[in-house]
């Protein structure tokens, strides 16, 4: 049951993000936490609409992403990284985000009816439970999502799943060490 609310009050919080792009991560009552956010402007692909300020990295930039590769990025928002990593895929590549907040696949959407990409999807779904077949994918990206999902084995083991026996994956995301204040947590 506590996955379960965790997961309700994440669809519940990004829902309101992408309803209101100028939001930015959090509401004046909340910390900010844009301060882990990277500055993507002179990127390749950037499209300012799809950058909604909460990532902690920048994970195309590692992730050693080729031409005609197959991306999966989880927790893919409002689309900024696909975009990213569509650049790099080229024309030959695809490029899908898969997000379990209908806001947020709205809005990138939206963001993609913006370009010409024909290889770049959004799908709903969770990470805990990937919609993908075994060995689909030679990339999995995810930018500071995995801090939010319940079960992380099991999305680890999702993530090894859909990689195929040459694949990798590049996440930047947040971690602690030691405890948190309860108003953070």
């Amino acid at each position: 049951m506590k996955s379960e609310l965790l997961k309700l009050n994440v669809i519940e919080k990004y829902s309101e993000i992408a309803k209101n792009s100028n939001f930015g991560c959090c509401s004046t009552n909340e910390p900010n936490y844009t301060i882990f956010s990277d500055d993507y402007s002179n990127i390749e692909g950037y499209i300012p609409e799809a950058d909604l300020g909460l990532g902690c990295g920048l994970p195309t930039e590692f992730a050693e992403i080729k031409k005609g590769d197959k991306v999966l990025d989880l927790g893919s928002g409002a689309g900024n990284d696909c975009f990213v990593a569509r650049t790099i895929v080229g024309e030959e590549g695809l490029v899908i985000g898969v997000d379990f907040t209908k806001e947020m696949l709205l809005k990138a959407e939206k963001n993609l009816a913006k370009t010409n990409y024909k290889n770049v999807k959004f799908v709903y779904g969770d990470i805990e439970n990937l919609p993908f077949e075994e060995n689909s994918f030679d990339v999995v990206i995810s930018n500071c999502v995995l801090n939010l999902v319940p079960d992380k084995e099991k999305a680890y083991k999702e993530i090894y799943r859909v990689l195929n026996d040459k694949g990798h994956f590049s996440i930047s995301d947040i971690v602690t060490t030691g405890n948190l204040k309860s108003e953070l947590k």
